[in-house]
Formats: structure tokens, C-alpha cells, sequence
């Protein structure tokens, strides 16, 4: 309260004249004490008045808990009043059941005097069942041992009938497992249904199940192309004969396939036939074989007989040697007997000179060929041979009216290789390009051309605007003892591809979009290191 009061005092009274400035500074100092203590006077005040307002929600929510309380009271008090009316009603239900007990008790004694004298009639009946029962236990005796008889019976029966399964089972997975196509048709019926196949005659065929079961067996494969073997089964299996044969058929998608066809007879215990089994076994992959073993063999006899033409070539290359070594001298006798004279005739003998040294020439690169010697490789510039070749073979381009047009890369690098089997391969490849524009009356031309196929590698090319290669014989054209002419060995492609091979290079053939065909190969091209 003194500080309540001193708060109250004016604080004028206490301002002194003198020294005004002190006392304005102390006075702001005790405005400040002053302020402050309002201010915790107020916080104590809310502080207070907070705590009373808590008590009052206190109080409040233990009255309204008392209420509750109360509440709870009454309902037990109404629920101990409702159990007491439910104890009551079962008591008047009790008495209830206990009269209508009594009086059902009353009735089940009436009926017990009632049956006690049927007992004593049924008494009587009974003794004079005994007997019958007797009788009925003996015919049960005997009845059990009959169906004792019978249980043994059917048990045999029923263990039979479970080995027939098992192998019937077993015989039908035999059928399914086995690699042969197995069918039964019903022979009961004209038209030859199918009515079991095995999935490897799904596989061997290449039918399903729904195109196969219940279809004619004779018009699976197409009846216009099998109708004579279709036919000769059919004649068979009705005279009741099996039928047994090797013949062609076509799966559902066309393609060809051999076969080794078996069809026996089924009977029954009348003898009358009742199915058909068949059964196929693809021998495509033996008849393949074996007509690769019969070109083999045909190889075989093919270089025999080559080889023995070799021997003979060879014979007759020497032999032809020395005439041609003959001509030689004479040509050049008589060329230096009329020197600087009758200039045609030098002419004449000079023509006979160079044809007789490429005649000998020829003998001796074809004696070259036939002696097992390595070639000689040396460095080659591929122009100069294609001019070099063409030059030899020019007389013939000549007599078959075409010509020849260059298109040959400028400066080309050189390529290591043997002189002559390099010169073969393009004799080789013109001489074929010539015979296959014979065919075409409009071909003339003939392009040989050199192109870089890359860094390494150069490219020659031989194109004509003749027949062209077949589609048939493009993958076989550089088979051994393959050819498509009359008069042809079948070894000039050939060892052409074996040469340009053993030069580090490929040769292959293509058809041109328009006319003709070309044959081009690699040859690489020689390093400055190797060099």
C-alpha cells in the first residue's frame, strides 16, 4: 500500500529549485521504477485471475462427474427393477411347466399299462420268431459266402482291368514318344478318316490335330499330284493286303519331304478288318546322303579322269615343243636369209615368229600348271597385266565381233602375286564373258574395269551384257566339276578362286540390274615394307 501511495504522490512536490537538471533525471529514473512495478503488479493480477478461473473448471467438472455419477446410480437402480419383474415371469413360467409336466407324466403312465400287456402278446410272438430267425441267419450265412466269392472275383477282374491300363497306357505313350509319324484310320468307312495321330505326324507334316483327325487320309497331301501312289494304296488295302513303299509327299506348308510309308491291317476275332495303322519314317535326310555320296562318287571318277588327262596334257605339251621350237628357227632362218628384202613376207614371217612364241608360250605356262610348284610372286602393276592378257586374247574378241572398253584407275599401286596364274584368272574370266554374250545377237561390249575397293585392297571387274548367271546356279557356279556348258570341265571358275584365294583375295559373281553378268575380285595391294 506504501508504494500504491507513493505512486499517487505528485511528483511536482518533490521537484527542488535548485539543481533542476538532477532532479528531472531522477525523477525519470523513479517514473521508470514506477512503470515497472505496475507492470508486475498487473502480471500478478492475470496470473490471478488465471489460477481462479482454473479452480472454477475444476469445480465445474467434478460437478458435472457427480452428475454422471448420479445417473449411473438411477440406471442401475431401473436395470435391479427390471431383473426383479424377469424373476418373477419365470416363476409363473416354472409353475406352468411343472403342471403340464404332471399331466404329460399322468399320460406316459396310461401308456406304459397299455404296452406292458402288448410285451406280453409280443412275447409270444417272439418264440415263434425265433425260429424264422434261425432260418434268415442260415440263408445270410450263405449269402455272405457267395458275395465273398464275388468280391474275390471282381477284385481279379478289377486288377486286370488296371494292367490292361497300365498297358494300354504304356503302349500309347511308346507311340507318342517314338520318332515315326503313327496314324490309325478307321477302315470301316469308304471315305479313310484318320482317327489317331501321334505329335510326330503333326511334326513330320505339319498339320494340327483339328486339320488331321476325322479327315481323308489320301487328301492330306494333295490328290492331284500323289493320285497314282494314292491310288495303288487304296487298291492294296482294299484286297486286304499291307502296303509298304518310299515315295514323296508335301507338308502344309509345300515344302517336299521322303518318306518310308508302312500300312498294316487290324482284325477282329472274325477276321474282318476292322483299322489301318500307319506308319512313316522321313528318309529326306538318307536320300540327301545318298545323293551326295553318288556326286562324290562322281567327283571321284570326274578327277580320275582329269587327272589322267593332266598326265596326257603333259605328254602332249612336250611333245609339241619341239615342232614348235622347229617353226621357230625355220621363221627366223628365213627372215635373216631375205633381210631388207620383200618387206611383206618379213612381215608374213614375223606374224609366224610372235604366233609361235606365244603358241610355246601357252605349252609352257599349261606344263607350269600341271607341275606341283609354288607360284613365283613378285611385285605386279595390274594395268599392265589386264593389257598384257587382253593383247593374247584379242585375236579371238576379234573373230566374235566385240570389243573391249577399259576403265582402268590411273597410277594404280602395286600388288604381289604370280604372274601367270594372275593371267589365267582373267583368261579365264573373258574367254566365259565372251561365250555368254554368243547368246545375244545386241551384246558387244565388254568392261573391264580397276577401281581401290579400299586402303589395302584393289578391285578388278569383268563385266559383259550377256545371258547372266541362273538363280539356280549362282551359289553352285564355283563348285568343283559345276558347269553350264556342253563341252565344259567345270574346273575354270573353279581354280580361279583357289589362285585369287592363295593371293590373299576373293573372287564372286553377280548379276547385273539389266544384262549380263559380273565377276570381280580382290587382289591386295602391296606395302612399301613389304617391298
Amino acid at each position: 500500500m506504501k508504494q500504491a501511495n507513493d505512486i499517487k504522490e505528485p511528483l511536482l512536490k518533490k521537484i527542488i529549485p535548485n539543481n533542476l537538471e538532477v532532479q528531472i533525471l531522477r525523477l525519470t529514473n523513479e517514473l521508470k521504477v514506477r512503470k515497472r512495478q505496475l507492470k508486475q503488479g498487473a502480471d500478478r493480477e492475470k496470473l490471478a485471475k488465471e489460477i481462479f478461473r482454473g479452480r472454477v473448471s475444476r469445480g465445474a467438472d467434478r460437478e458435472k462427474q457427480g452428475a454422471n455419477r448420479e445417473k449411473q446410480g438411477a440406471d442401475r437402480e431401473k436395470q435391479g427393477a427390471d431383473r426383479e419383474k424377469q424373476g418373477a415371469d419365470r416363476e409363473k413360467q416354472g409353475a406352468v411347466r411343472e403342471k403340464l409336466a404332471k399331466e404329460k407324466f399322468r399320460k406316459q403312465t396310461d401308456e406304459l399299462e397299455i404296452k406292458s400287456g402288448q410285451v406280453s402278446q409280443g412275447v409270444h410272438r417272439e418264440k415263434q420268431g425265433a425260429g424264422r430267425e434261425k432260418l434268415a441267419e442260415e440263408q445270410f450265412r450263405q449269402q455272405s459266402d457267395e458275395i465273398e466269392i464275388k468280391d474275390g472275383q471282381l477284385k481279379q477282374g478289377a486288377n486286370r482291368e488296371k494292367l490292361a491300363e497300365e498297358q494300354i497306357h504304356i503302349r500309347t505313350k511308346a507311340m507318342e514318344a517314338t520318332f515315326d509319324g503313327i496314324f490309325i484310320i478307321d477302315a470301316k468307312k469308304p471315305d479313310f478318316p484318320i482317327i489317331y495321330a501321334n505329335p510326330s505326324f503333326y511334326s513330320l507334316t505339319g498339320f494340327t490335330k483339328i486339320e488331321v483327325i476325322g479327315k481323308n487320309y489320301f487328301l492330306l497331301y494333295g490328290e492331284a499330284e500323289n493320285v497314282h501312289s494314292s491310288e495303288e494304296i487304296k487298291q492294296t488295302l482294299l484286297r486286304g493286303k499291307p502296303f509298304q513303299g518310299e515315295m514323296l509327299h508335301y507338308k502344309k506348308n509345300g515344302k517336299k519331304f521322303w518318306c518310308l510309308l508302312r500300312i498294316t491291317l487290324v482284325r477282329d476275332k472274325n477276321g474282318s478288318i476292322t483299322h489301318y495303322v500307319g506308319n512313316k519314317t522321313d528318309t529326306t535326310m538318307m536320300k540327301q546322303r545318298d545323293s551326295e555320296i553318288k556326286e562324290q562318287r562322281e567327283e571321284l571318277l570326274h578327277v580320275t579322269r582329269v587327272g589322267k588327262l593332266a598326265e596326257f596334257v603333259s605328254s602332249l605339251a612336250h611333245e609339241i615343243s619341239q615342232p614348235l621350237t622347229a617353226i621357230l628357227s625355220y621363221a627366223q632362218a628365213a627372215q635373216r636369209l631375205i633381210k631388207d628384202r620383200e618387206p611383206q613376207l618379213q612381215e608374213i614371217l614375223q606374224y609366224i615368229v610372235n604366233d609361235d612364241q606365244r603358241a610355246a608360250e601357252v605349252i609352257r605356262r599349261l606344263r607350269y600348271l600341271l607341275k606341283k610348284t609354288k607360284p613365283a610372286f613378285e611385285p605386279i602393276e595390274i594395268n599392265s597385266l589386264i593389257n598384257d592378257t587382253v593383247t593374247l586374247i584379242m585375236p579371238d574378241i576379234t573373230a566374235r565381233n566385240k570389243t573391249v572398253k577399259f576403265e582402268l584407275v590411273t597410277n594404280p599401286p602395286s600388288i604381289c602375286g604370280d604372274r601367270i596364274q594372275l593371267q589365267q584368272v582373267l583368261l579365264n574370266l573373258i574367254s566365259n564373258s565372251l561365250e555368254a554374250m554368243e547368246g545375244n545377237k545386241d551384246s558387244h561390249e565388254l568392261v573391264i574395269r580397276t577401281s581401290h575397293k579400299d586402303n589395302d585392297r584393289i578391285m578388278v571387274e569383268v563385266k559383259d551384257s550377256g545371258c547372266g548367271i541362273p538363280t539356280e546356279n549362282v551359289k553352285k557356279l564355283f563348285t568343283h566339276f559345276f558347269t553350264s556348258k556342253q563341252d565344259g570341265l567345270g574346273m575354270g571358275l573353279s581354280i580361279s578362286r583357289s589362285i585369287v584365294e592363295a593371293h590373299g583375295g576373293h573372287l564372286e559373281a553377280k548379276n547385273n540390274p539389266v544384262h549380263g553378268a559380273t565377276f570381280y575380285f580382290t587382289i591386295p595391294i602391296t606395302k612399301k615394307n613389304d617391298q
